[in-house]
This record gives C-alpha cells, sequence and structure tokens, in this order.
C-alpha cells in the first residue's frame, strides 16, 4: 500500500467529529447530537474532557462556539443542562484558533490566537509538545491536518440518522483516500457507534493481489 503516515512525536493530534451516517456535521432544523444523546455518551463526554486536551479550531468554529457558550451561560438559554454543561466547561480547556481575520484579543479564556500556517503550526507544536491535541468541528482544518499527515488518530461517533435532505457540512468532500486501521470501538446507548482508527493518507488505490492485500 503507498502511503504517507505521521512519525513518532511528542504530542499527538487527533481529528475528532460526529457524524450522521451520511456524512454530514449536522442538520438544518435537527437539535444538537441529533436528540440522541443518552447517559453513557454524556457519561463518556464528561471523561474526555476531563483529559484536558488542547483544542484546535478554526475562526467559523470560533465564532460559533464561543457565541453559543455565552449564549449557555445566559439566564433563560434554549440548551439542554447537558448541553449547555459541555458548551460552559469549554471556556477551562486550553484552545488554539488559527485565523487571519479574528480580532485580538479574543474574549473566550484560554484562547491563543495563531495567525499563520496553521499546518505548519501544527508541525511545530507536535514536534515540541506533550499530550494530545484534538480538533473540534473546524472541517477545512481537520482535512488540512489529515491531509499533511499529522494526524495519529481519526475519531467518529456516529449518530443513527439519515440527512440527506437537510444535511449540512458534508465532512468527507475535499479528503484524499484514507486507510484506516481500527483501534478502539464503542457502542453508547445502544445506538451511537465510536471508531476510533489511525489513519495513513494514501498517494493511490492500494496494490491488491488474488485474495489479498499488499503493503509497502
Amino acid at each position: 500500500m503507498s502511503g504517507t503516515t505521521t512519525r513518532a512525536s511528542s504530542a499527538q493530534l487527533m481529528v475528532d467529529l460526529i457524524i450522521s451516517l451520511d456524512g454530514y456535521a449536522s442538520a438544518e432544523g435537527w437539535p444538537g447530537w441529533w436528540g440522541l444523546e443518552g447517559p453513557e455518551y454524556l457519561a463518556w463526554l464528561e471523561e474526555e474532557g476531563a483529559k484536558r486536551y488542547t483544542i484546535l479550531m478554526g475562526a467559523n468554529t470560533y465564532r460559533l462556539m464561543s457565541g453559543m457558550a455565552a449564549d449557555a451561560e445566559a439566564d433563560g438559554s434554549a440548551f439542554s443542562r447537558e448541553e449547555g454543561a459541555s458548551l460552559t466547561g469549554l471556556a477551562a480547556v486550553p484552545k488554539i484558533i488559527f485565523s487571519a481575520t479574528l480580532p485580538a484579543p479574543l474574549a473566550w479564556p484560554n484562547s491563543e490566537f495563531v495567525t499563520g500556517d496553521a499546518v505548519e503550526a501544527v508541525r511545530e507544536m507536535k514536534r515540541t509538545g506533550t499530550g494530545t491535541l484534538s480538533t473540534l468541528g473546524s472541517l477545512s482544518l481537520s482535512r488540512s491536518l489529515l491531509t499533511a499527515g499529522l494526524v495519529d488518530r481519526f475519531r467518529v461517533v456516529v449518530f443513527p440518522v439519515i440527512t440527506g435532505r437537510t444535511g449540512r457540512e458534508r465532512i468527507y468532500d475535499g479528503y484524499p483516500d484514507v486507510a484506516l486501521e481500527m483501534v478502539e470501538s464503542r457502542t453508547f446507548d445502544g445506538r451511537l457507534q465510536l471508531l476510533e482508527y489511525v489513519p495513513t493518507v494514501l498517494t493511490g488505490p492500494p496494490a491488491r493481489g488474488p485474495g489479498e492485500q499488499r503493503t509497502g
């Protein structure tokens, strides 16, 4: 198989996405988490939040998430208790925002502003840092980091809905071909499927012999 993988580094990078079965990040008119979050999934989100990943995001995701977090803190918020806790908890999480257009300083607590090339900046963070870097939304950023071969883990939680008519933000458009080696799977609440992979970006289709796949 022809491809490139990330080299060993001190810091690990994870692309972390939630998707509908047909590969959309959201759907018009549907509630957050497509209305399918359950106690097991929410408990897992809380556990993940306690791991203190450094969150990477682009300008559009920053505007969206910081605005939603502010709304969640307001009296009479329309968010559910679980959604509100997830959003307000992001204030304490270290965040790195990649943008050439956002005005500085950033108002959301614990947000660091990076104006240069995101791929090169993350490459340096991986080389010199420790711990785990994780994307939040930011589909174009995630795509660029994966294409550059910087992603160590590719994790998705698949929600059992097809939003062919109302789906928004197609996740995989523009992706390279990628081989995925599964390293973890789990089912939440009998319906949500977590899938975690080690990705390898391919330079072409995998070579195949009769009945088998050749690697190298």
